[in-house]
C-alpha cells in the first residue's frame, strides 16, 4: 500500500473510547471509478470503566473471529476527542502501541466532525432547488456539568447535494451559551446524539423561533471510518509520537493547579 501512489483497498482498525461505553470496530474502504465503498466488518462494544482491561482482548478478538492477523491491518482510525479523559488517554495509549509496532498509519478524526458530516442535510424545508445556498449549523456533544462540546459549520447546497463543507471551530459551551447560539440564528439547526441535551434544548427554545434540534445517531464504525479514509487520502495522518487526544476541556489538574511561585 502506497499512500502517495494508487490505493485500492485497505483495512481499518477503528476506536472509539471517547464515551461513557465505546467500541472497536473493522472496516475495508474501497476506492471505486464513481465513489469510494466503506464495508463494516465487524464492531465489539467496549463497557465504560473497563477500557484498560478490554481494549486489546477485545481487538485481538476481533481480528481472529474474522480470520485476520494484526500485520493485516493497514491503518488505524482513532476518535481522539472530545469526550472522557481516561478513555481517551486508554484508547490511544493502545493504537499508539499497536501502529508503532506495525509500523502503519493513523489517522485520528473528532467525533464532532464525524456528526458534523453525517448531519450536512438533515434539516428540514431543503426542497431541492436552492442554489449554492450557504447552510450554517451545529452539532453537540454532552460533556456534563451543565456543558456542551459543539461543532461549528457550514454547508454550501446546491439542489439536494454538497458542494462544500466547512468547520468554523469547536468549543466547549455552558448551556446558556449555547441556547443563545441557537436564539442568534448562527445556526440554522443543531445536531445531537445525546437526548438528555436535545430535550432540554427544545425545552429552553422558543418553539417560534427559526431552528431545529435533531436528534441523531451517535457515530458508529462506518460513519467514522468515512472520514477517516477522505482524510488519509489527504495526507492528514500522524505518527504515534504525534497523536494526541482533543479534550477541547481542560482537565481538573490543569483548572484547579496551584500557579507557581
Amino acid at each position: 500500500m502506497d499512500l502517495h501512489g494508487s490505493i485500492t483497498t485497505m483495512l481499518f482498525l477503528v476506536t472509539d473510547t471517547s464515551g461513557k461505553d465505546g467500541f472497536v470496530g473493522l472496516a475495508r474502504t474501497r476506492e471505486g471509478a464513481r465513489s469510494d465503498h466503506v464495508d463494516v466488518i465487524g464492531e465489539v462494544p467496549l463497557a465504560g470503566g473497563t477500557f484498560s482491561a478490554q481494549l486489546v482482548p477485545q481487538i485481538s478478538g476481533l481480528l481472529g473471529s474474522h480470520g485476520l492477523e494484526k500485520t493485516d491491518i493497514d491503518g488505524f482510525i482513532v476518535v481522539s476527542g472530545p469526550g472522557s479523559f481516561t478513555g481517551l488517554r486508554v484508547g490511544l495509549a493502545a493504537i499508539k502501541a499497536l501502529a508503532e509496532i506495525l509500523k502503519k498509519p493513523i489517522v485520528p478524526v473528532s467525533l464532532l466532525e464525524v456528526l458534523g458530516k453525517s448531519s450536512m442535510l438533515t434539516a428540514p424545508g431543503q426542497d431541492g432547488h436552492a442554489t449554492c445556498t450557504p447552510l450554517r449549523y451545529a452539532v453537540a456533544l454532552d460533556a456534563g456539568r451543565k456543558e456542551a462540546y459543539v461543532g461549528e459549520y457550514e454547508v454550501v447546497v446546491e439542489g439536494n447535494s454538497a458542494r462544500s463543507f466547512q468547520c468554523g471551530g469547536e468549543r466547549l459551551l455552558d448551556l446558556e451559551s449555547l441556547v443563545q447560539l441557537m436564539e442568534s440564528g448562527t445556526a440554522r439547526w443543531l445536531a445531537t446524539p445525546d437526548p438528555a441535551l436535545a430535550t432540554l434544548l427544545s425545552e429552553r427554545l422558543d418553539a417560534a423561533g427559526n431552528y431545529t434540534i435533531i436528534k441523531t445517531d451517535r457515530p458508529r464504525s462506518s460513519g467514522i471510518t468515512t472520514v477517516g479514509w477522505q482524510k488519509l487520502k489527504a495526507g492528514k495522518v500522524v505518527s504515534p509520537g504525534q497523536l494526541d487526544a482533543n479534550y477541547i476541556r481542560r482537565s481538573d489538574a490543569e483548572i484547579f493547579a496551584k500557579p507557581r511561585p
